[in-house]
């Protein structure tokens, strides 16, 4: 089978035309990186936990692997009864896998569950006022205001049972910022095709059929086994040995050798996720720098100067070995809102850095914090590592610091980095989930959800409400653009790249490769 070396206009790859199942079952066995933070579906939205999520728990509807369009999962049908009301007629006989029936009650209760203040998922029920029960297999979502993205949203918010959660005291999401666990934690019981027979964290994670699955489910996968190791050599020697059958996120210098495997497939294709750095501008003082008394990220000219110290030519050739795509802006071009214009980068230039520096009051530099992840994005550790020896230059000393996944999302929500690295993908292939998580000025309903350097401009906030609620796409599109380009000036964040995503694989598994780096597992065969 020949590899497709980079799906730059398509949003999936196929491996090949996906075959009828296999009579005999099979065991897919996969691996990456990190582990997933928890098992909680409202807790810490995170990427790969949300795909693994999707495994075990169903949403009203889901995207469409092929078209990406949102398609009927728990929902069958669903009509917009007027601008602010949105009827759903739901699946019959599907049950939970302890037997128990889906009812309407456990739609609004999970709804409900996303916006609890202790849920990272408010986002994704943004515009929603309350979810009502019309009968037993119906219920209407009742919006503040029109909202155009709700389908895009409802991809994300799973449902679990009202009944499970409250039995196991789980009513409330746990609080990933805190080290409290929650039963819903380490235990999931959904309506989804396989459930979860162990998990240790850090060590591996099983999956098997759901007994009581009523959905689509073509694959011949009745066993998944996850592990993940966070040491790159270690993960493609298992796969080349075969104790692995897929690896999510193999290293880029391992590209050419996989390529070259007979055994082995290779398969690319560019992330709807941007990389970026993230700046606290809400401190009066950071903790850690030699500046006391002010905070020079507060300063735009020392923001910018940071910016254009980075060379992102050098990045994109030698750390990302042209596996990535450099960007101006905050979303990738697969992302509704994108422009050439508001995908302008600032220049690489040492000079004018140094200058911008002198220029805010400090010609010598200065010291300051900075946390990464190292077992989260393709060569997330590296490419600080780069960063910080490019600001050396200009007299900034990034006091670099790496965490693990599990620690490291908690640490930051927490506000206690300086200059962070996030890699934000974009599950609803809308700008406005980028806009209110990371522009908008922290608030309730997911307002500013991951603004945790708390940039805040109030011109941008209101570009963002009105982006919310309008309905005619051209309008919408170009608040959207206003938005984008007015952060761009204020250098609210440093951009990076868009991922190019290769997923490396056995020649006798079958898979889609997806913008959102996620499997999609009703679609999986292992021949």
């Amino acid at each position: 089978m020949t590899t497709t070396r980079f799906a730059w206009t398509a949003v999936f790859v196929a491996a090949a035309t996906l075959m009828a199942p296999a009579i005999h079952a099979k065991t897919f066995k996969w691996s990456s990186a990190s582990d997933i933070p928890t098992l909680d579906i409202h807790s810490q939205n995170n990427a790969l936990g949300n795909g693994i999520h999707a495994s075990i728990y169903e949403s009203l509807v889901y995207y469409n692997s092929k078209t990406f369009k949102p398609e009927p999962q728990l929902a069958t049908s669903w009509k917009l009864i007027n601008p602010t009301q949105m009827r759903f007629t739901l699946r019959s006989g599907v049950k939970f896998s302890d037997g128990s029936t889906l009812t309407p009650e456990d739609v609004i209760f999970s709804i409900n569950r996303s916006m609890a203040k202790t849920s990272n998922y408010a986002v994704y029920a943004q515009g929603i006022d309350k979810v009502v029960k019309v009968d037993a297999n119906t219920i209407d979502i009742m919006l503040k205001s029109p909202n155009p993205v709700l389908l895009n949203q409802l991809t994300e918010l799973r449902i679990m049972s009202k009944a499970w959660s409250e039995k196991n005291k789980s009513t409330e999401p746990k609080d990933i910022k805190t080290s409290e666990e929650s039963f819903a934690h380490r235990n999931a019981m959904g309506t989804g095709q396989y459930m979860v027979k162990e998990w240790q964290p850090d060590q591996r994670l099983v999956l098997v059929t759901n007994p009581h699955y009523s959905g689509k489910n073509p694959t011949n996968v009745t066993e998944i086994v996850y592990t993940p190791i966070k040491s790159a050599p270690t993960r493609i020697a298992a796969l080349l040995s075969g104790e692995t059958d897929f690896v999510l996120d193999p290293s880029t210098q391992d590209l050419a050798r996989l390529r070259s495997n007979s055994a082995i497939n290779v398969m690319d294709g560019i992330e709807a996720r941007t990389m970026f750095l993230g700046m606290d501008q809400h401190r009066d003082e950071l903790p850690g720098s030699n500046v006391k008394g002010k905070n020079p990220l507060k300063d735009q000219r020392v923001r910018k100067a940071l910016y254009q110290a980075i060379d992102m030519g050098a990045i994109k050739r030698v750390t990302m070995r042209d596996l990535s795509q450099n960007t101006g802006t905050l979303i990738a071009p697969q992302v509704n809102g994108w422009t050439k214009k508001a995908d302008a980068r600032f220049p690489y230039n040492v000079a004018a850095a140094q200058k911008l520096l002198a220029d805010a009051g400090y010609p010598q530099g200065f010291e300051v914090d900075f946390a990464c992840p190292n077992n989260r994005y393709i060569n997330d550790e590296a490419i600080c590592q780069a960063v910080t020896a490019m600001w050396a230059r200009i007299g900034v000393k990034a006091k670099l610091r790496t965490q693990p996944l599990v620690t490291y999302f908690p640490m930051i929500q927490r506000y206690e980095a300086s200059i962070y690295m996030l890699g934000w993908g974009v599950p609803t292939f809308d700008a406005l989930y980028s806009l209110q998580s990371l522009l908008r000025s922290v608030g309730a309903g997911g307002d500013g959800n991951y603004n945790v350097g708390r940039y805040s401009n109030p011109q941008v906030d209101a570009l963002i409400e009105r982006v919310k609620v309008e309905t005619d796409l051209k309008v919408r599109n170009e608040l959207i653009e206003k938005a984008l380009v007015m952060a761009n000036e204020d250098v609210a964040y440093l951009p990076l790249h868009n991922q190019v995503i290769p997923w490396a694989m056995r020649k006798n598994v079958e898979v889609i490769h997806r913008a959102d780096n996620r499997l999609d597992w009703r679609l999986i065969q292992v021949k």
